[in-house]
């Protein structure tokens, strides 16, 4: 998701049920594949980290009724992003992702800050990251994106939750049409949150690495947003307020 605008994301109210399904790879023409070439290339040589990893493309999203959302999707690479951005050679590619939703018992919600060797650096989002497409002949579900989102929260927060302990909360449309699946974790206190994240971070940096959120932080609604300072993720303010509208009452709690 490289250099997107900044926009609103619309939140998709009422999904109960998500289904998807996949369909072919749309093909390129010659000059949208050279013009993707080289646009990645400039990408590349801006910004180093950036990986061009199998990634899932959003086709289409269709209502099958009031609280079923079937998604069609198709497998690509991330190069295929900056193909969105050509004036005359543009396609449209909407991303899909995952991320979750983890409140604290006073009533908060985790946030992290992108760091510097992300392809988002200084971007204030909540954990999660975009979807790799299973093998070949293997099928794309709640249940892989379930798996995916707990991944993410363990390797970006430290914080290692049961998949099925992640409850499907909603799903919003934003930039390029991108599609945001989120989840929502049950609660956890902030402080023991912060400890997870520092013992993560200590892990890492003993191994070199550098964690992928700089930096974590605790918002209660969509006005603390704008006090984090910087660039946020489009639908950020969407599920802040979300949050503050819902509470944390329905939500088990889990210690350590």
């Amino acid at each position: 998701m490289l250099n997107q605008p900044q926009a609103p994301a619309v939140e998709l109210s009422g999904v109960r049920r998500l289904l998807l399904a996949e369909t072919d790879t749309p093909r390129l023409t010659d000059e949208q594949t050279a013009t993707m070439q080289r646009r990645w290339e400039a990408a590349v040589a801006a910004n180093p980290s950036l990986f061009d990893g199998p990634t899932v493309v959003c086709a289409g999203l269709e209502w099958k009724d009031s609280e079923t959302l079937l998604l069609t999707w198709y497998r690509a690479t991330y190069r295929l992003y900056v193909l969105r951005l050509d004036p005359v050679h543009a396609v449209s590619a909407p991303s899909v992702f995952v991320s979750v939703a983890q409140p604290t018992d006073d009533g908060r919600l985790l946030v992290g800050r992108m760091a510097s060797s992300t392809a988002a650096p200084g971007r204030w989002q909540l954990p999660g990251g975009t979807i790799e497409p299973p093998e070949t002949r293997a099928a794309l579900d709640v249940e892989c994106l379930r798996r995916h989102a707990a991944l993410e929260l363990a390797e970006e927060v430290g914080r290692e939750v049961t998949p099925g302990d992640l409850e499907l909360w909603t799903v919003t449309r934003g930039d390029w049409g991108n599609v945001g699946v989120h989840f929502r974790a049950p609660t956890c206190p902030a402080d023991v949150l912060a400890e997870q994240y520092t013992r993560l971070v200590s892990a890492e940096s003993a191994q070199g690495r550098t964690p992928e959120l700089d930096r974590i932080a605790f918002i209660a609604s969509d006005v603390d947003v704008a006090g984090l300072g910087g660039r946020c993720a489009d639908f950020l303010p969407v599920l802040a307020a979300r949050h503050a509208a819902s509470g944390t009452t329905d939500q088990p709690h889990m210690g350590r």
